[in-house]
């Protein structure tokens, strides 16, 4: 155990990001007895369910001063996923960042804790060669730079479960569950992922036992159904006509889409650290959400704006994985997304089948594709002659360079085929 310092003795009451998990729970006396501080637990209720039962009481046990757990699936939603969905962000291809987006509102909570109670430092239980300790760490310095950071595993002895098992049984913290899981889970209202175990060789399947949400496609049911989702200005409002809150919709997605199979992943991505990782993820109702969404946009949105949108959803996607919410450009991007959604209006039917998910309609009152304009004579919409004089200058730089092969004794740059068995006549 690291020696105490001077700065040591300033922090005195400590907010704790609390899970209830192992690490967590044994970082509760840790903080009490190396820094000699209050500690208070805070927990985000975004939907892990089961795992929140008898969370207070742990807490209590563990040497905690109090246990906050605040309900903001709603929040969560509204603030949070619906503006991701609607910017389109997507890490490398196919995570939907569940993970990523939940941090930092459990961390801006956090620090609205710590300012309400007094506290002077806020604390993490993630280790020091994941992503979630950047995601943390950022949004302090963004709300409260003022706040001392403790990450314990960046300082205690703990190295393993054993010893951290051993630190809970000496310091009387309550384990119910002894036995490690094979693999480490993440779960909210948006996702479930998978870790470890056999998922670190990347050449082997994964186990299907493993996945306790999504159905086995293969044994998903064998008749498709058809979900419809409508939207008003991006924002998703309703299901099969239905209206429901944010919370309420995306578990409503979740239930049909996961008895479908819909939303699995399989994952080799690049950490933020530098080092790659492979993950499984199962988010039903998100894949459905963003299928929806983008067919929208493709009737709503005209070609530069929707090009455009698509090549900063890349970034926006780098800077909720890269835990920078909270960073004025993902509020730069967000100001130009939100701008791009008040035509975004109308509804999506999707058909889902063993897996997959495909779109069977679409439509929107701001439909900027018109059936109707082929008919209009040529003055009205579209005259065909035009489209000469259109092509003539649009094509005009390939034109100034194939003339240039002219000057220089040639006429085309490529490897062109040998016709010389064919005679002219």
């Amino acid at each position: 155990m690291r020696a105490h310092t001077v700065a040591d003795a300033t922090v005195n009451k400590v907010v704790l990001a609390y899970s209830g998990g192992l690490d967590t729970s044994v970082i509760v006396p840790w903080l009490r007895e190396t820094y000699g501080c209050t500690v208070i637990c805070y927990c985000a209720d975004l939907g892990q369910g089961e795992e929140l039962a008898g969370l207070r009481d742990k807490a209590l046990a563990s040497g905690a001063a109090d246990c906050v757990i605040e309900d903001l699936r709603e929040t969560f939603a509204r603030d949070y996923l619906f503006p991701m969905l609607q910017s389109g962000a997507v890490y490398e291809h196919q995570y939907l960042l569940g993970t990523s987006i939940a941090r930092p509102l459990i961390a801006a909570r956090q620090v609205a804790l710590a300012e309400a109670v007094g506290a002077d430092a806020v604390a993490h239980g993630c280790t020091g060669k994941g992503n979630d300790q950047v995601r943390f760490e950022l949004t302090f310095k963004a709300l409260n730079p003022r706040l001392r950071v403790i990450a314990p595993w960046r300082e205690w002895h703990i190295r393993s479960r054993e010893d951290a098992l051993a630190y809970a049984d000496a310091h009387g913290v309550p384990i119910a569950q002894r036995e490690r899981s094979i693999y480490s889970r993440d779960r909210n209202l948006w996702h479930l992922s998978h870790e470890g175990g056999g998922l670190e060789d990347p050449a082997r399947p994964p186990d299907p036992a493993m996945f306790l949400w999504t159905a086995d496609p293969a044994e998903a049911p064998g008749t498709p159904e058809i979900v419809e989702i409508a939207f008003d200005a991006g924002t998703p409002v309703s299901v099969n006509d239905v209206r429901l809150s944010p919370a309420m919709l995306i578990d409503t997605l979740n239930a049909i889409g996961a008895r479908h199979g819909v939303g699995r992943i399989d994952l080799v991505e690049n950490r933020l650290v530098g080092m790659k990782s492979r993950g499984v993820y199962e988010t039903p109702g998100g894949t459905l959400l963003y299928a929806a969404h983008r067919e929208l946009e493709s009737l709503c949105l005209d070609r530069d704006t929707a090009h455009a949108k698509a090549g900063l959803a890349l970034r926006y996607a780098e800077l909720v994985y890269f835990g920078q919410w909270f960073h004025p450009l993902r509020a730069a991007l967000q100001a130009f997304v939100d701008q791009t959604q008040a035509t975004v209006t109308g509804w999506v039917r999707l058909k889902l089948h063993k897996g997959l998910v495909t779109v069977d309609g679409r439509d929107s009152p701001n439909s900027l594709y018109r059936e109707d304009f082929a008919t209009f004579g040529a003055d009205d919409v579209y005259d065909q002659r035009d489209a000469a004089g259109f092509i003539n200058l649009f094509g005009l730089p390939m034109k100034v360079q194939a003339m240039l092969g002219v000057s220089d004794g040639g006429l085309v740059r490529y490897a062109a085929p040998d016709y010389s068995r064919f005679k002219r006549d």
